[in-house]
């Protein structure tokens, strides 16, 4: 799964057919959390556009705003919540990490995950719009798979990293629906690093570079580096 991640640089984000004026006044963000609003892009016609989300999607048929943070590969086609989004709204979810509790009875040590290179990504996502009375949200959820070697140390979920040659076959509206699922698969282990950061990250108003840096894990088995 994905309930926290981070987004540094945003302007580093390699896209065609994007106006990055669209990034102006986005701070860096080193603890996003469900709820809180998202930098995503969405397909427009021919161009694309950056808008921010509320992270926990709420479909648009729901009676209550509740809103939901991630999304099966195995059962996005299936799910109510997330079939007609699939279909038809899909987005980019930008990020540049994103942190994992490895649980030990009642002690969770967080790990903070990236890609080895420091570049950003993006998270495949889908998004929704939920009206009701004078109220409006558009909101979002990271789609998850399997684990790779690494997560799967401590998770046996991850969220889909998806690499920028396939940023533009996602956002089309013509993709299919088989060759989509393809795609949403573990990202190498080998591109990835990990280590383990403060407790501090658990409160969501917690907020500062300071949250990244490296701490020695006090519980469980050490992560391998690939």
């Amino acid at each position: 799964m994905c309930g926290r991640f981070t987004l540094k640089q945003p302007r580093r984000i390699n896209l065609t057919n994007f106006d990055d004026d669209a990034f102006d006044g986005i701070v860096p963000r080193y603890n996003i959390a469900p709820t809180q609003e998202v930098l995503a892009v969405v397909q427009s016609g021919t161009s694309r556009e950056a808008r921010l989300l509320q992270w926990g999607l709420i479909p648009f048929w729901s009676k209550e705003p509740k809103g939901i943070i991630n999304a099966r590969v195995e059962t996005i086609s299936e799910k109510a919540s997330f079939n007609e989004s699939f279909q038809k709204r899909r987005c980019l979810i930008l990020a540049d990490g994103f942190y994992e509790w490895q649980r030990s009875g009642k002690i969770s040590q967080p790990y903070y995950f990236k890609l080895k290179d420091g570049e950003p990504f993006a998270f495949a996502g889908i998004w929704d719009r939920w009206r009701a009375n004078d109220r409006k949200i558009t909101s979002c959820a990271i789609i998850t798979t399997t684990a790779n070697e690494l997560l799967a140390t401590i998770h046996t979920r991850m969220p889909v990293i998806l690499p920028p040659e396939l940023y533009d076959f996602w956002l089309n509206e013509d993709s299919r629906e088989p060759d989509l699922k393809n795609i949403l698969i573990p990202f190498p282990a080998s591109e990835m690093t990990s280590h383990a950061v403060s407790y501090e990250v658990n409160d969501a108003k917690s907020e500062g570079e300071h949250l990244l840096r490296p701490v020695e894990p006090n519980i469980g088995v050490n992560l391998k580096l690939f």
